[in-house]
This record gives C-alpha cells, sequence and structure tokens, in this order.
C-alpha cells in the first residue's frame, strides 16, 4: 500500500493503530477459541492414549497438511531463514508438549492462565511508558487471583502440572517473537510450514517414546488428525496473519483473552467450574486485553 494511503495517514496522525487492527484482532480471536476448544476435546484423549503422543501425533499431522499444500522450496532458503525457522520450529514443540503434559494434571483455566505467563511477559518487555504497562498488569493480578483459587482447593495444584504449564509459557513467548519475524521472512505460509515441520520432527521421538512403539493405534491417529485442525493447523495460520498486521506486545496482551476461553471451553466440555474470585481474575485479564486493544500505540 502506498506511503500516502489517507487512511494509514489519519491512523499515524491519532496515535491509533492501522485500518488493519480490527480483521487482526478478529483473527486472533478465532485462534483462542479454536485452540480452547481443541484442547478441551484433546483431554479424553490424552487419558487415554497419553499426553506426548497426542500431542506430537497432532503437529505431524499439521505439519503433513501443510508441506502437501504449500509445498515450500525447501533448497531455496539461505542460513537466516533456516535459524529462524528451527527456533520457532522448537517452541511450538516445547510449548505443545509441555502444554499437554500439564493439561493432563491441571484444570484447562488453571494451565491456560499459566502459560500465559508468556505472552504476558512478551506485552510488558514491548510495553513503553508506565501506562501502557498498566495493561499487562491488570492481566497479572487476574492471573494471580486464576492461580490462588486452585492452589487453596482440595489437594493443591500439581507442581509437576505447574512446572510444565510455565515452560509452556516460556515457549509461547519465543512463539510469540518469532512468528512475528518469521512472517516476513518467508512468503505465504511457507515459513510456518518448515517450522511446523521442525516442531513436528522433534516431538515425534517423545511421542514413540511414550506410545512404546511408532506403530500408533489407529483410533488415536484418527482422532489427532480431526484434533490437528482445531490446534495448531488453523490457529498457526490465523495468528501468523494476525502478527502480520499488529505489533508483538498488542498481540501479547489480547492473548490474555486465552484464559477466559479456557474457561469458557473447559465448562462447556469437560465440565470444570470455577470459584467466585476465578470468575473476577477472568474479567481482569479480559478488560486487559480490551484495554489493549482500545488503547494508542
Amino acid at each position: 500500500m502506498s506511503q500516502h494511503d489517507p487512511a494509514r495517514a489519519r491512523g499515524r496522525a491519532s496515535g491509533r493503530p492501522g485500518p488493519g487492527i480490527g480483521l487482526a484482532v478478529g483473527l486472533a480471536v478465532a485462534a483462542m477459541v479454536s485452540v480452547q476448544t481443541g484442547v478441551s476435546l484433546a483431554v479424553p484423549v490424552i487419558h487415554d492414549y497419553g499426553a506426548l503422543s497426542t500431542s506430537g501425533l497432532r503437529l505431524c499431522w499439521a505439519a503433513l497438511a501443510l508441506l502437501l499444500f504449500v509445498r515450500p522450496p525447501l533448497h531455496r532458503y539461505g542460513a537466516a531463514q533456516w535459524r529462524a525457522a528451527l527456533v520457532l520450529g522448537t517452541a511450538m514443540a516445547v510449548m505443545s508438549l509441555a502444554f499437554f503434559l500439564a493439561i493432563e494434571r491441571l484444570p484447562q483455566h488453571l494451565t491456560v492462565a499459566l502459560e500465559f505467563c508468556g505472552p504476558l511477559a512478551v506485552a510488558a518487555l514491548g510495553a513503553r511508558g508506565w501506562r501502557a504497562l498498566a495493561w499487562p498488569l491488570l492481566a497479572a493480578v487476574g492471573i494471580g487471583l486464576l492461580v490462588s483459587g486452585d492452589a487453596h482447593a482440595a489437594g493443591g495444584a500439581d507442581p509437576a502440572g505447574i512446572a510444565y504449564a510455565l515452560l509452556a509459557a516460556a515457549g509461547w513467548g519465543v512463539y510469540i517473537v518469532m512468528m512475528k519475524k518469521i512472517g516476513p521472512a518467508f512468503p505465504g505460509l511457507q515459513g510456518l510450514t518448515v517450522s511446523l515441520a521442525v516442531a513436528a520432527l522433534l516431538s515425534l521421538p517423545f511421542a514413540a517414546a511414550e506410545a512404546g512403539t511408532i506403530r500408533f493405534p489407529w483410533e488415536q491417529l484418527a482422532f489427532t488428525a480431526g484434533l490437528a485442525v482445531l490446534v495448531p493447523l488453523v490457529p498457526y495460520i490465523l495468528e501468523i496473519t494476525a502478527l502480520r498486521r499488529m505489533p508483538a506486545a498488542m498481540f501479547g496482551v489480547l492473548m490474555s483473552l486465552e484464559p477466559a476461553v479456557g474457561a469458557t471451553a473447559g465448562w462447556i466440555f469437560l465440565s470444570q467450574g470455577m470459584s467466585a474470585g476465578q470468575m473476577l481474575g477472568t474479567g481482569l485479564v479480559v478488560a486487559a486485553s480490551v484495554g489493549v486493544v482500545r488503547a494508542r500505540r
């Protein structure tokens, strides 16, 4: 688009995001709904077959679908492109495997809230001025209420589950930063395709080790093929498109809607309830998302 585009000029003059920001927000929200629905539907499969094999097979199906559709010219990429794809693919693998290990041990709303520490860190590091920090801080308070509710429940939250969720958070933070960088580095969906293939290759040994064989049950293959569409295939495509239209810091805070979406999905599909304090925490992270979208850059 031209440097002298009137809509873009008005956006710069007012300090507001550009005309594509509404579409980017819509894509990000759609990605969240797809992810959390897929996570809820994956919980029974995890209990039947295991977290690592379920997560790894999903990544393999998603990578295979994109490789067949996009057909990236692997021999034409430079060293910088391969480095970016390797880092992003590693982040995808860590995020996916650790998250499924956490969801095996914790309620969905708590797992998602803890994992959101990754986007929250991205948002805080990208904030300029104390006013911009208000939204990440508000989201952090909401996450604290969500976590404290489960910490005081009978038996408390599983420590291993919390550790896995925080590891997934680290992967998610790197994922956001690298998705922002890899979009311009590759045409179309080629960067996402190569990165997802890297994630699948890294995850497959863990899946085989958990199952004790590379001959997975056909039922698990069928279930994970369907789950791969909801997460990660559709969300990754939506997110890389959204990140081409909004700053990574804004995307990071917008992701604070994820605990609310996760709590809703957990309630609908898994009958997981929340306390009054956790409902308040969910409201705060939703308010943080609304605030960052409406705020001036």
